[in-house]
């Protein structure tokens, strides 16, 4: 479970276990894959990432690429 700055309830950092875990090239910056519009990602994280709630982990999350752990930090409209 998550508390508030990025951190879990273990002390486990998002961004830290996404550079030791995470395959995707975003490894390297703890796993942010900066602002993007809705249709630039395929469907599945689109629907996460434009829906569910900010300051959140949600997941995993199946794409034709893996499974995915998706923090969103912000939105803007």
């Amino acid at each position: 479970m998550k508390t508030s700055n990025n951190k879990y309830e273990d002390g486990t950092d998002f961004a830290e276990a996404a550079k030791e875990h995470s395959k995707c090239p975003s490894n390297q910056q703890g796993g942010h894959l900066g602002e993007f519009s809705p249709g630039q990602m395929v469907k599945e994280f689109d629907d996460v990432v434009f829906s569910e709630e900010v300051g959140k982990v949600h997941g995993p999350v199946q794409t034709q690429f893996g499974f995915h752990l998706i923090e969103i930090t912000n939105r803007t409209e």
